[in-house]
Order: C-alpha cells, then sequence, then structure tokens
C-alpha cells in the first residue's frame, strides 16, 4: 500500500541532511530486498526518531534509487539523501505530544 510522501524543499533537505550526519545506521536492506522485517523497523524508527539511515548490503538484488522509491512509497517517508548505498528517510511525527520534533525550516 503506497502512502503520500512531503515533497521536500531545498532548505529542508540541507537541514535534514545537517541532522542525518551523524546518525547511525540501524536498518539495512540484504540480499531478501525490502523484506516486512526491514518495512516494520523503519516503521519504529520513523515513529520514535522521525529520520532514519539505511545501508544496503552488497548482495541486495536492487539498485539504490529502486529501493530508496520503494521504501519511500511503502512508508510515507521523503527521500532525503541517497549517498553512496546509505539512504536518508524522513516522516513527520502526527503525535501532538512529542517535544522531540524536528523542526524544519
Amino acid at each position: 500500500m503506497a502512502k503520500k510522501t512531503k515533497e521536500l524543499t531545498s532548505r529542508q533537505v540541507k537541514y535534514l541532511k545537517g541532522h542525518g550526519h551523524h546518525l547511525s545506521v540501524v536498518v539495512m536492506v540484504g540480499r531478501e530486498g525490502i523484506s516486512k522485517s526491514v518495512l516494520t523497523a523503519i516503521e519504529e524508527v520513523l515513529r520514535a526518531h522521525e529520520l532514519v539511515k539505511i545501508r544496503m548490503q552488497n548482495n541486495c538484488p536492487f539498485d539504490r534509487q529502486e529501493v530508496a522509491k520503494r521504501l519511500s512509497e511503502a512508508t510515507g517517508a521523503s527521500v532525503v539523501q541517497v549517498l553512496g548505498k546509505t539512504i536518508l528517510l524522513y516522516r513527520e511525527n502526527d503525535d501532538p505530544q512529542r517535544d522531540e520534533k524536528l523542526r524544519l525550516p
């Protein structure tokens, strides 16, 4: 099921790249490609932190741009950056109780 992604401005992309630079990779996409467990892990991180750094392993059967697009569509997250085998995704958390939301410019 495809979800709607938010278009980011260049200023917002620059801001998110700055925040994403120091993040550790927490999700790996391997030979199984985009599995249910990968999507579940990404959903959890996006819900908690809004920004997730994903690494593609060498045995991933898909092209990096294709993986970024598929993950974006499946999670409703915006692709911030694809650099080498690393993908940075952002999705705003709709929880009004959260104080730690990223404040996009």
